[in-house]
Formats: C-alpha cells, sequence, structure tokens
C-alpha cells in the first residue's frame, strides 16, 4: 500500500515542471503546427541531415495513432484540454497495469519454458558413470534472451510497431523510451536496491564475469547508437548499420555464455588459491576479496560435491551440471534440520509442511520469478509462496479429512518382488477411513509390462468385494517358471471401476462414500533364479549422520537367485579414516540359494565434530559360487540344467563401490541410519518454482483471477497468510478486469509453457500499440513532444514492475545478481532488439525501394550521449563499492547507502533535465 504514494507525487511534479519547460513554444491555447517525428522520407540518398541541426517546433500536432484515432476538434478550449489530459494519463496508466498483468502471465510462461529438464550422463575421472538431471536453458543464456524480452517486451515491441505502424518512418516515441528505461534502470532501480538493503549487511555480485560482460554491452549498445546517428552516416541508417545492431544480440549472448562456462581464455585468467587442511587447494568465489562464500575443490575428492550449511558448499570443477542439484538437495536438509531442531516434537509429515514455505523462500530464483511476486503483490492477487505453501497444507489436511467420510482403497504397496519359482504372489489391497457401513465393488487386471501373460505369469481379473467392517482383501497371481536364464521382468496389477453395488457402473455417489486412491497400480517385478545373480548396491552415494552408530546397507541380488554365493567385501580410506571416523570392516555375505539381500554393517564413531563431512568407501569384491543347488552325481536332466547355469555366473553389478558421506548429526533418516532421499525429493518437487507460477487448467486460472489475496512481502517462516486489507481489495477491484481478460490465456502447463508464451506477447504487443498512441495523444495535448513523453512517461510505466521485482530481488537474494544483472541485461537487449527489429525492418524497405532511411540525430543522439556519460559513472561507483569497507555493490553502512542512493537518483534528474531542455532548444544539443 506504500507503493502508489512514492510515485505519484514524482510523478505529478514531473507533469508540472514539463508543461512549464514547454511553456516558450506555446501560448496558453498551444497553436496547432505539423509534428515533426514523421517526416516525408526524401527522394535523395544523399545525407541532407547530415549537420544533425535540430528543429525546435512551436507545438506539436495530434495526428491519429496506430490503432486510437485524434480526438476532436484539435484546438479545444483550455479547461476541455485540460480534462482531454488528464483522461489519456489515467488510460495511459490503466493500459501500464494491464501490461504488466499480461507480463505476470507472460514470465510464468518463461519461467516454465527454462525449467524444462533432462537426463544427462555424467563420466567420471574413474570411468563411473551417473545419470543426472539438469536443466536444458542455461541461466545465462535464458536470462539474456526469454528472461530479458520477458522484462522489455513493452520497449521492444513499441519501437517495432511504431515504425511499421508509421509506414517505415523513424518515430521518437520507441527510440526515445529506450533509452529513458536504460537511464531509469541504471539509476533510478539500482539507486532504490541500494537503498532498501537493511543496516550493516549488503549484497555483492556473485558471477562478476557475467556481469562484466553484460556491463560492457549495456554501455556500448548505447555508444554504437551514437555511432550510427551521428559519426558513421550523420541522419541516415544504412542496412548494415541496422543489422549489425541485430546480430551484436547473439554475439553478446554466446560471450556471457562462454564467460559463464569458463570457456576460451576465460579459464586461464588469475584466479585466488588457498590450502585447505580437508580439501587441499581451492580456489575462491569469483569477485570475492575474502575466503569466504563458495570454494570449487581442485583435487574433485567429493564428486557430488555437498557441504552442511553454514559453510562453504562444495562443487567439482569438472562437474557442472549435477551441483546444483545436490546443493538444493543439502539445502532441503538444512531446513529439516534447523526445523527439528526448533520443534522437536513435531513428527516428519509436519516438518515436510513446515519446511514447504521456508526452502521456497530460501531457494534461488530466477528473474521470472521476481517479476511475477511483484506483479502479484501490486495486484492484490498475493504472495506466490505463501498461497502455494498454504493450497499444499490444504490438500495434505483436505486428505485426512476427507477420509473421515470417504474410504480410500488402494495397494496395499506400489512394488512387489517375487522369485520366479514362487508359484503364485498374494497382493493386498486395503480399505482406510469412512463410515465402515458400505459395501465397495472393486475390479483388478494385470497388464503385460516386460513380463507377458501365460509366459510369465497368469494373467487375471475379477472383483474385490469389501463389506462393512473389512479393511483388507488379497489378489492372488500365479507366476510361471522356467530353466531360460533372462532378465528380470515385470507386470502391473490395476484396481479400476470402484463402486457401490454389484454390476453398476463406476461412481460411489455424490459426496463421494469411497474412492480409488495411489497407488492404484501395483508393479510385480519376477526375479529370475536361473542366474546366480548381480550383486550390487542400490546406489553410488550414501550420506549418513555421524550419530547414526551401526550403519546397516543393504546389498542386493538381481537378476538371479540360483545357488549360494559368497560375496567379500572391504571398506577404503577416503578423508574420513579408519578408526578415527568409523572402524573398518571386511568379510564376506552369504547368499543362499534363492535369498535376494544381505546386509552389511559398518559403526560410524561420533566424534561430535561441527560441520562435518568425511567420506569413505564400501567395495565389494568378485563373488564365488559355493553351492549352485544341484547334485554331485546329475541326471542327465541336471546335466542340462548345470550347463544353462553356468551361463549365469554370478557377477558384479553397476554400483560395486559405495561412496559414504558421513555428514553433522542430522535426524532425518531411515532406521538404517540413511538419510531419507524420497523425504529430500519429495520436498525439492513440491518447491519447484515452475510449478509454483504455473498454471494447470483454465479453472484454476478463472478461480485465481476473481479471487483476493494480501499482498504480503514479508517471508517470515512459519507465518500464516493475513487477511487481505483495504488496499488488497481496491487494487483487485482496480485490476478485476484485467485478470478476468488475461485468465482466457492458455495454461502454462500447455505445449511446457509455449501456447500461454505465444498468446501473451501477442496481448502485450497490441497494448503497446495502444500505449504508443496514448502517449502520443497525451504529449501533443499538453504540449509535450514525443521525445520527452517517452524518455519520462512511457520509460517509467514501463519499468515501474521491474522497479518492484528488483526491489524483492534485492531483499530476499542472498547475491545482487538478479537485480543489477537484470539491468545491465535489459539495457543492453532492449537497443539489440528493439533498435535492430526496428530499424532493420525500416532501413530494408527503404533500400528496396532505392532510398535511405533516416533518422534525425538530434535528441536522440544527445539523450544516447548522455545517458552513457552517466553511465560511466554509475558502474564505477558500483565497483568502487566492492571494496571491504562497504562489502558489495547493494547496501553496506548507512552512510555510503545513503550517499550512493542520492548520487544515482540525482544523476537520473539530471538526465531527464538536460534531454528535457535540450528538446525544447533551452541548451544546444547535436
Amino acid at each position: 500500500m506504500g507503493h502508489l504514494p512514492i510515485h505519484l507525487s514524482p510523478l505529478l511534479f514531473l507533469l508540472h515542471t514539463f508543461v512549464l519547460l514547454a511553456q516558450p513554444c506555446t501560448s496558453i491555447t498551444p497553436q496547432v503546427l505539423e509534428r515533426a517525428s514523421t517526416p516525408e522520407q526524401p527522394l535523395s540518398s544523399g545525407n541532407a541531415t547530415g549537420s544533425g541541426k535540430q528543429t525546435c517546433p512551436g507545438a506539436v500536432v495530434c495526428r491519429p495513432g496506430i490503432l486510437l484515432p485524434v480526438w476532436l476538434p484539435l484546438d479545444p478550449p483550455l479547461g476541455e484540454q485540460a480534462g482531454r489530459a488528464l483522461i489519456y494519463f489515467l488510460c495511459l496508466m490503466y493500459i501500464f497495469l494491464g501490461v504488466s498483468i499480461i507480463a505476470d502471465r507472460f514470465m510464468a510462461s518463461i519461467e516454465v519454458i527454462t525449467s524444462q529438464e533432462k537426463e544427462v550422463t555424467i563420466t567420471k575421472p574413474n570411468g563411473e558413470t551417473t545419470v543426472t538431471t539438469v536443466r536444458i536453458w542455461n541461466e545465462t543464456v535464458s536470462n539474456l534472451t526469454l528472461m530479458a524480452l520477458g522484462s522489455s517486451a513493452p520497449e521492444i515491441l513499441l519501437s517495432v510497431i511504431e515504425v511499421v505502424g508509421h509506414e517505415f518512418n523513424a518515430g521518437e516515441l520507441g527510440p526515445g523510451t529506450i533509452v529513458g528505461s536504460a537511464a531509469f534502470n541504471m539509476f533510478v532501480i539500482i539507486g532504490l536496491c541500494v537503498w532498501v538493503i537493511p543496516n550493516g549487511e549488503s549484497r555483492k555480485i556473485k558471477h562478476l564475469r557475467v556481469f562484466f560482460i553484460t556491463a560492457f554491452w549495456s554501455i556500448f549498445a548505447y555508444i554504437w547508437l551514437y555511432l550510427i546517428l551521428a559519426v558513421i552516416s550523420p541522419g541516415i541508417v544504412e542496412v548494415w548499420e541496422a543489422a549489425v545492431t541485430l546480430l551484436y544480440f547473439p554475439v553478446c549472448v554466446i560471450l556471457a555464455w562462454i564467460a559463464d562456462r569458463r570457456m576460451l581464455f576465460y579459464k586461464y585468467m588469475h584466479k585466488r588459491y588457498r590450502a585447505d587442511k580437508r580439501h587441499g587447494i581451492v580456489v575462491e568465489m569469483e569477485g570475492d576479496l575474502a575466503p569466504k562464500g563458495i570454494d570449487v575443490i581442485m583435487d574433485g575428492k567429493f564428486s557430488d560435491g555437498a557441504a552442511c550449511p553454514g559453510t562453504p558448499s562444495s562443487v567439482t570443477v569438472s562437474v557442472q551440471t549435477g551441483g546444483e542439484l545436490d546443493q538444493s538437495k543439502d539445502e532441503v536438509v538444512r531446513i529439516l534440520k534447523d526445523l527439528k531442531e526448533k520443534h522437536p516434537d513435531k513428527d516428519l509429515d509436519q516438518l515436510i509442511e513446515m519446511a514447504n514455505y521456508s526452502a521456497l523462500v530460501h531457494q534461488k530464483k530466477s528473474r521470472a520469478f521476481y517479476r511475477v511476486q511483484a506483479t502479484r503483490l501490486m495486484i492484490g492477487a498475493g504472495n506466490v509462496l505463501k498461497k502455494h505453501a498454504a493450497e499444499h497444507a490444504r490438500r495434505s489436511a483436505g486428505q485426512e479429512a476427507d477420509k473421515a467420510t470417504c474410504s480410500h482403497i488402494c495397494f496395499e504397496r506400489p512394488q512387489y518382488q517375487c522369485i520366479e519359482n514362487c508359484g503364485s504372489l498374494s497382493l493386498g489391497v486395503i480399505l482406510d477411513g469412512g463410515t465402515g457401513q458400505s459395501t465397495f465393488y472393486v475390479d483388478y487386471c494385470t497388464e503385460n509390462g516386460s513380463a507377458n501373460a501365460g509366459a510369465d505369469y497368469e494373467g487375471k481379473e475379477g472383483t474385490l468385494v469389501f463389506k462393512p467392517g473389512e479393511s483388507r482383501k488379497e489378489i492372488k497371481v500365479g507366476i510361471l517358471d522356467d530353466d531360460i536364464f533372462e532378465e528380470d521382468e515385470h507386470f502391473f496389477v490395476r484396481l479400476q471401476n470402484l463402486r457401490l453395488e454389484e454390476g453398476a457402473t463406476e461412481g460411489t455417489g455424490t459426496p463421494p462414500k469411497g474412492r480409488l486412491v495411489e497407488p492404484l497400480v501395483t508393479t510385480v517385478t519376477i526375479l529370475d533364479d536361473d542366474h546366480a545373480g548381480i550383486f550390487t548396491f542400490g546406489q553410488r552415494v550414501l550420506r549418513v549422520s555421524e550419530s547414526t552408530g551401526m550403519l546397516s546397507v543393504p546389498v542386493a541380488r538381481n537378476s538371479g537367485s540360483r545357488g549360494t554365493v559368497a560375496l567379500a567385501y572391504h571398506t577404503e580410506d577416503g578423508s574420513a579414516k579408519a578408526g578415527v571416523d568409523y572402524e573398518h570392516a571386511g568379510g564376506e555375505l552369504e547368499f543362499t540359494n534363492e535369498q535376494t539381500s544381505q546386509i552389511l554393517q559398518v559403526r560410524i564413531i561420533n566424534v561430535e565434530e561441527y560441520e562435518k563431512q568425511e567420506n569413505f568407501f564400501i567395495v565389494l569384491e568378485d563373488p564365488k559360487w559355493l553351492k549352485r543347488g544341484l547334485s554331485g552325481n546329475p541326471t542327465p536332466e541336471e546335466e542340462e540344467a548345470r550347463r544353462i547355469s553356468e551361463m549365469g555366473k554370478p557377477i558384479l553389478g553397476e554400483h560395486s563401490r559405495l561412496e559414504v558421506i558421513i555428514e553433522e548429526s542430522c535426524e532425518f533418516k531411515t532406521p538404517n541410519g540413511v538419510l531419507d532421499q524420497n523425504t529430500v525429493d519429495k520436498l525439492l518437487r513440491d518447491t519447484n518454482l515452475a510449478v509454483v507460477l504455473g498454471t494447470h487448467s483454465w479453472r484454476e486460472q478463472f478461480i485465481g483471477a476473481v479471487t483476493v489475496s494480501a499482498g504480503d512481502g514479508d517471508e517470515d517462516e512459519g507465518q500464516e497468510q493475513r487477511m487481505p486489507s483495504c488496499f488488497d481489495y481496491f487494487m483487485h477491484i482496480l485490476c478485476v478486469f484485467w485478470k478476468i481478460l488475461f485468465a482466457c490465456v492458455p495454461p502454462t502447463e500447455y505445449w511446457n509453457g509455449w501456447a500461454c508464451f505465444i498468446v501473451s506477447i501477442s496481448v502485450i504487443g497490441f497494448l503497446t500499440a495502444i500505449i504508443g498512441d496514448l502517449a502520443s495523444h497525451f504529449g501533443c495535448t499538453v504540449g509535450l513532444r514525443d521525445t520527452v513523453t517517452a524518455v519520462v512517461f512511457v520509460a517509467l510505466g514501463t519499468s515501474l514492475p521491474d522497479t518492484f521485482a528488483s526491489k524483492v530481488a534485492a531483499t530476499q537474494d542472498q547475491y545482487a545478481d538478479a537485480c543489477v544483472g537484470n539491468v545491465t541485461g535489459s539495457n543492453a537487449v532492449n537497443v539489440f532488439l528493439g533498435i535492430g527489429v526496428a530499424w532493420s525492418i525500416a532501413a530494408i524497405y527503404w533500400q528496396v525501394k532505392g532510398k535511405v532511411f533516416r533518422v534525425d540525430p538530434g535528441s536522440l543522439a544527445f539523450s544516447v550521449t548522455l545517458f552513457t556519460i552517466f553511465a560511466f559513472f554509475a558502474m564505477g561507483l558500483l565497483m568502487l563499492r566492492r571494496r571491504p569497507s562497504i562489502g558489495g555493490e547493494l547496501g553496506g553502512p548507512r552512510i555510503s547507502k545513503i550517499l550512493t542512493s542520492l548520487f544515482l537518483f540525482g544523476l537520473w534528474f539530471l538526465y531527464i533535465l538536460f534531454a528535457s531542455l535540450e528538446a525544447y532548444c533551452h541548451i544546444q544539443g547535436f
């Protein structure tokens, strides 16, 4: 509720100031003269405007826009003129609000698109391979392409639409908005981000290499713009100049990607190394002036690199794909651990509910998230994170409450295993909850997987009947044996067609008295008994608490269980030492005929070391066949069986070397002491930001559109969502038209977000065309030139959502990249796409006609020069703030923070003042 008063007062002051600036060119009732923003294209191909001398018309005329007609009569009385200006201004603000809301949907689709994942195989130096899930989109590339397009779409589309809509003539509104928006971003947004950091805290840019690339291009883009306007071919934009401007965009993206990946010359640049008594030689995080932050292990000991929170987390240099996922898992474990210490009386399910919101708050977020979060807080749509966490809690609580009146029927277990010669297998089906007074009928049937009915098992279907008071039934499936060595196979059994009466169609009444819940399909794995077996650990890495005591590790015997097999094992030191961190273990495990698992044990020594992380290895040796399940004097049939069994000698499987990582005592473990990765993975899925921001159906979108929520930006852990305030209701009523209209946009679930992306950017383009017309009509009504209207009002309107998003990012993010990098990246992309695309189209159009594309350097060249000079001052100041006495680009000691913000705000005020004075010839420009 405090946002609007902050910005309305300067806005009214600026409006009054620029009307006064225009007075020397106008009388009390402005004269109607022809606007100079759409000159006729001369037939000559020479540089007729090469002098760059600017003309200052007495006033501007209101001409019909691309979509909106002009308001007649053109020369109204002063009172009516003031009324028109007010209406234009209010409509302009309301359209800006609509663009912010549709940009919310646009950025949500970008988050879904850039969150797409794929599985990759990583080969380690020792030859071991592991499969991990990584994002398809590189973070730097997505920030400079789709993310930058999302935050800068109005400026870019305005420039393109203005050129195309005005018969391919150069306009003042589009380029002026791009330069004005760059100035607002560089000076006001960064100044605000410096100001809002709490006293004594600071935020530093983490990825300096990428920042230097984007900062260079964000300034060079405007230097290049000046060169093509006033130096290379004054007053004329040639095709090659426009094409090079556009081609700078992929060059910028590629160089930033190279810097992010430390490719080419970046890997030879100077690094700061230091020794660590446990981890060896480590290289400090780029940009750090003191040994802190993220350390990169150079000797590659911890291939899964994850440290307990509170110490520098570690990732291997060679593994750039799996580290982020491992760090996310470690963060989740840390959150669970902290909550367990604060609430020792809570069970794991309750802790997961509490951790859901905390994990959402503390995890790394994208620019799309901050933009969406800021917009929804502003329009009364509520805190995205709190709404998601509350909805997650309601779903869990609702499921338990549902059981009071509705019976839940499902399989007892989602997976079953049996030996091939077991004859038959019983599968349990359970009924939970309900009133216990109804009779339920549920059908079941088997479905082929890799196992086939009739060859590997007996296909079966039928109906289970749960009478009142009954809670468990069994399905018995016959398993067929053979003497052929084959891989383990599986099939499925499915529950379906739950009903209250025999012979009735599916359904259990309204409200339902019963329903099928997960798991309603169970997987049955048939273990082959014609092979001696493949012996393996269930995973490659095991994380345990140092307070575990006796660690029990299961060893699985897959793909057969014939004969008795001895499997030797031993432990090997890593950074953990036998006798200090664990007790050395070795020996043999004996698997009897048809035994499919065994347990080996290693004692973990609890030395209560703070933030411990050490590793050792358990190694399986080659298995030996002791008894093959055959008699000493075999019959001919047994000889044939012996020949078949020789084909299936016992061997080691994929995970024969288990890395055990001992961590500081943590209570989230299964009975054998192993950290429960299912719990961690579940919490990671629940806190996927693409799921938080995305939508799955139109119904969900329309419900969200008509629902008002509290716009509370505070993110305190465990704080319940408060009731909406009067301001929340006011903003909801003000925005409800846009909310309902844009609820018609396809949900992000469709086409992996691309359907929402395409429709949203089309709507943004349409609204941007209206903004261009309204801004021009407003400017000519109050006597302002398009250059001034663009630099101040349009740039301010298009940049306000980014202002709120950067403020949220500055306070919530651990680093300054999200807000400072957003500014530099967007400023460069605005020129390369906004100017490059628009001017390339126009230059090619006039080239085909045998003419040249003329752009008056005038006010635009002056604004670009002014911005470039001020931008050097701003970048230099940010670099000075990295000194230890301040600590980072954002925040710092109170005095330095205030002085920095005032200096940056002053640069913006001087920029718009000088640009406006030059536009009205009060000072000499180009």
